[in-house]
């Protein structure tokens, strides 16, 4: 197995240099603490009442029989790896299979979600909003890492106290990786049981977008606190990905559209701001006076995107009318208005929040 994926590493590597590719490179030296997965597609396997045995040519003639804990002689396999952990050196298993997913069908309700950093904010048809905050191991674990990578780098490479930090970092890196996936599996499988519509609707995310800061109407920064949130740990990208398999798994349905600009958009009246600061966490609208949540008034506009896309006219029209409800306030039921003066400033008239 070994001699077949070097063979395959050197013919891939010499067809991109025939293609002119110039940042092609030769596989790299591995030495002999590393372990190369073995993978054993569709064949070299077999399963009894929660057995495998594996197949193999080795002269020592050791058999390869393993307990597993479920029964797979009545489901299809694709592949089972053998493969060794790099952190505790230990071997693990992995058995890839297919499983039957229910059948979709359209109820008629749909919850869109704004999904953020902070917090992930749904609405649903009849204009509830439900809120759930986000775990963040790495904001615990992040000074940990960056005191042992220093302590690292002012070590002798190839030292003991060298090698001791570089066990320790990748114990807390895998600690914080495990973490989070562990948040996201348990948050994505809450959200699709608690969830009676079958259609949820998130938004196209783009990571450059999210970490932009428009600074004029012609320069564009980037948000530098943003970039581990965003970028390095997958908690947005990798979150909509297990959102989307465990929904189809129930016989439900997660449909990405384009969120650009729906967090700087009045739900109500259209408008448009040019600059929404991540500071600003309200949105007050300078034309009709609209106030409420940032994150409640993407999710509004996302939900109105879908509806005016995918759903019937009479669906989006309701929609619209539960959102002008929004402007009335819980105590006075009065509407807020705009009181304009000469000069061109506006005022408000009532109180708009939410």
């Amino acid at each position: 197995m070994t001699l077949k994926k070097l063979d395959v590493a050197y013919s891939s590597f010499y067809g991109l240099l025939k293609s002119g590719d110039t940042s092609a490179h030769p596989p790299r030296f591995r030495g002999r603490g590393y372990f190369f997965t073995l993978c054993y597609n569709q064949s070299g396997f077999g399963f009894t009442v929660q057995t495998i045995r594996f197949s193999h040519k080795h002269p020592s003639k050791t058999e390869l029989c393993f307990p597993v804990p479920f029964d797979f002689t009545e489901v299809h396999i694709k592949q089972v790896e053998l493969f060794q952990d790099r952190f505790d050196r230990r071997f693990y298993l992995a058995i890839t299979y297919e499983q039957e997913a229910l059948k979709y069908v359209d109820n008629g309700l749909y919850q869109a979600f704004d999904l953020g950093l902070v917090k992930h904010v749904a609405v649903n048809l009849q204009g509830k909003f439900i809120e759930s905050s986000i775990k963040r191991p790495d904001k615990y674990w992040h000074p940990k890492i960056v005191s042992l990578q220093q302590r690292k780098d002012r070590s002798k490479k190839g030292s003991r106290r060298h090698h001791l930090f570089s066990q320790r970092l990748c114990t807390i890196q895998r600690k914080c990786a495990n973490q989070t996936k562990d948040w996201q599996h348990k948050q994505s499988k809450n959200i699709l049981k608690n969830t009676k519509a079958n259609t949820i609707i998130v938004g196209d995310l783009s990571p450059k977008q999210m970490t932009a800061k428009k600074m004029t109407k012609k320069t564009t920064r980037f948000y530098k606190s943003l970039n581990r949130g965003v970028h390095n740990t997958g908690h947005l990208g990798r979150f909509v990905e297990l959102l989307t398999y465990k929904a189809q798994l129930v016989g439900k349905r997660v449909i990405a559209i384009d969120e650009r600009a729906t967090s700087k958009t009045c739900a109500v009246c259209g408008h448009k701001k040019w600059c929404l600061h991540l500071s600003e966490r309200t949105y007050l609208c300078e034309v009709c006076g609209f106030a409420i949540d940032r994150d409640q008034n993407a999710a509004l506009n996302i939900m109105k995107r879908f509806l005016s896309q995918h759903a019937l006219w009479t669906g989006y029209r309701q929609f619209l009318q539960i959102i002008d409800n929004l402007r009335y306030t819980v105590k006075d039921k009065t509407k807020v208005s705009l009181s304009c003066s000469k000069n061109g400033f506006c005022e408000l008239v009532g109180s708009p929040l939410l």
